[in-house]
């Protein structure tokens, strides 16, 4: 695809909203065929129209039942999908997907489009299916078109070192022709994740899944790379397959992928139609270092329906009087899956274990984002330095891998540090320069709590994690070796909660033991108040964890109790300062409550965890 990419990067911050559309591209680029060397206007061109094709009725979408989400294939993983599912007639999710409107030439490549988020342009048709569609008024074939251009909001799908990421998607190409299809431009493709925070294209990496152009029930497959003109990867051409005939893909479904894999020496790219591999590219077959900035690195992908622009004008131009109105690019499913690099494979361990923060950019971006295994939800800190992110095991474990995606706002210089205790900690591997935005690494450490401690950002946001990856296993006895007896297991998370009252719907005593420290219980603002977990069973007690919202208590104890009626208190406080507060405690019982007595602020009090352990 031709300096599809070309367009300047996107403004990153709304309120909880990360991103919108940003300043744009203004100039027009000579395109040449994407993937071969440059073709000239007459090349393979359609015919003129004839009189009957300009009144050829208005392109429809195939009416076809929906296929489900393949099962990942053999050795692979599902990370990410999308189904379509949505009412007929219904806009996307824009959790999940945002619109790129705009008009066409903003784009750089000549589009001449104007991208809405319209439901006459993007919708879920309620069979299972997203629709782009172009529409066309008036009576100028070069004006007055209107499209859609949708992308993930996430854009940490990508191959760790030494894994395979595949991309994959069902389609209909537009039903059109080359009697009446001429400057239908229908894509489906990817951005290098670095591009959002300024790294310029096409240096920051696009790879094309697939294109056509005019109706030409073709596809083309490529990768862009280095420098906007010539270098590398020929630009703007970029290399790749070249045409390749697509039969039947104007009038059904296909299966378009492409893979990234990582594992093999020299690396490769390989794209795939209904299932057959029809070109590979290598790295050896790029300078290394625009491969590795372009390749290795994070993407999010893109759908979109063009009318005009360079590449259609290669192939004869387009549109013009016999273009038809209507035409979409119709998608049933899209997936990510991934295949693990050699020693990721087995449990992750971090996942869905108690996770704390130095700080969190909003409610929508809290520290435990980082370790519920979703590589499309994110923690994101505070807009300095330094921050850091904690886990807690539970336990002590022997860590012999890690592995750390970043969103496009990383880390340029982190460490990752253990702990058996949560106090005293160890560095166990430095990263100075986070070359690209997954890292993963041999680790040989024995700790409870595991954290990312970050001390400078590659972009002027703040440090945002998709997710920390933990491998190993138990260590025999479990529990801190320094304090035998001591904490081994977190007993209360997902326990039945219940407290002496909440402030209101929103801040229930569930929240409190959920391991979601985006969450929490707050009280009625009066004392006395306290929170109770029900353990299910009597256990032995040797560590509660109190982490605070602002509102924290200044007077407290920790009791417990074998029947819920008769409490015996094993921790008092009458001057605690708030944070995140590790209190060691010896007792037992099936029922332990934190009872506050005195608050640091005229609010109740409020817990975001209430983390007990024991054996």
């Amino acid at each position: 695809m031709s300096i599809r990419g070309k367009r300047l990067h996107w403004l990153r911050r709304k309120p909880d909203k990360r991103f919108t559309v940003g300043l744009v591209a203004v100039a027009a680029v000579a395109v040449a065929l994407a993937g071969t060397p440059a073709a000239t206007a007459s090349t393979a061109a359609p015919k003129a129209a004839s009189a009957k094709a300009a009144a050829a009725p208005k392109a429809q979408p195939a009416a076809v039942q929906p296929n489900a989400v393949p099962a990942a294939p053999a050795g692979f993983t599902t990370t990410w999908s999308d189904d379509f599912n949505g009412a007929a007639n219904t806009g996307l999710n824009t959790d999940t997907w945002r619109y790129d409107a705009g008009a066409g030439w903003t784009f750089g490549t000549g589009e001449i489009e104007t991208m809405t988020d319209s439901t006459a342009n993007v919708y879920q048709d309620g069979n299972g299916h997203l629709v782009l569609k172009a529409l066309h008024t008036g009576t100028d074939p070069a004006a007055n078109w209107t499209s859609g251009r949708v992308e993930t909001q996430a854009d940490g799908f990508g191959a760790q070192p030494g894994g395979v990421v595949r991309m994959q998607a069902s389609i209909q190409q537009p039903n059109v022709t080359t009697a009446n299809g001429a400057g239908y431009w229908p894509a489906f493709w990817m951005l290098g994740s670095p591009l959002r925070v300024g790294v310029p294209w096409p240096g920051s990496g696009e790879v094309d899944i697939l294109e056509d152009i005019n109706g030409r029930s073709s596809v083309f497959g490529t990768l862009h790379c280095g420098v906007g003109s010539g270098g590398p990867c020929n630009e703007t051409s970029g290399v790749g397959s070249g045409e390749r005939a697509c039969a039947g893909c104007q009038t059904g479904y296909h299966t378009y992928a492409v893979e990234l894999d990582r594992s093999t020496s020299p690396e490769q790219i390989r794209w795939y139609l209904d299932g057959a591999n029809y070109f590979t590219l290598s790295s050896n077959q790029v300078d290394a270092a625009a491969w590795a900035n372009a390749v290795d690195h994070s993407f999010y992908i893109i759908f979109d329906l063009a009318i005009g622009g360079g590449f259609p004008a290669a192939f004869g131009g387009g549109p013009n009087a016999a273009t038809v109105s209507g035409g979409s690019l119709n998608v049933d499913y899209v997936a990510v899956y991934n295949k693990a690099a050699p020693g990721t494979t087995g449990t992750n361990i971090a996942k869905g274990k108690p996770t704390t923060a130095s700080s969190s950019e909003s409610a929508t971006f809290p520290a435990s984002n980082a370790t519920d295994g979703d590589v499309t939800t994110r923690w994101s800190s505070g807009f300095s330095d330094p921050q850091w992110l904690q886990v807690d095991l539970g336990q002590n474990y022997t860590i012999n891998h890690a592995t750390v995606i970043w969103e496009a706002a990383a880390a340029s210089a982190y460490q990752l540090q253990t702990s058996t205790n949560g106090t005293t900690w160890t560095t166990v591997y430095t990263n100075n320069n986070s070359p690209a935005d997954i890292q993963d690494t041999a680790l040989n450490a024995t700790a409870r709590y595991v954290r990312v401690y970050a001390t400078a950002r590659a972009s002027q946001y703040g440090d945002s994690l998709y997710e920390l990856a933990l491998y190993g296993s138990p260590t025999s006895g479990g529990g801190d070796p320094g304090n035998p007896g001591g904490p081994t297991t977190l007993l209360s998370q997902g326990k039945t909660a219940t407290a002496s009252s909440s402030e209101n719907a929103s801040f229930t005593a569930p929240n409190a033991v959920d391991g979601n420290t985006g969450t929490r219980w707050s009280s009625a603002f009066s004392d006395p108040q306290w929170l109770q977990v029900d353990l299910g069973a009597t256990h032995a007690v040797s560590q509660v964890v109190l982490n605070w919202e602002a509102a924290y208590g200044t007077a407290y104890q920790i009791q417990t109790s074998a029947d819920g009626t008769t409490w015996t208190t094993v921790y008092s406080t009458t001057n605690a300062t708030g944070g995140v507060q590790t209190l060691p405690v010896t007792g037992s019982g099936r029922y332990v409550r934190f009872y506050g007595t005195a608050r640091s602020t005229q609010y109740g009090y409020s817990l975001w965890e209430f983390q007990v352990y024991g054996t």
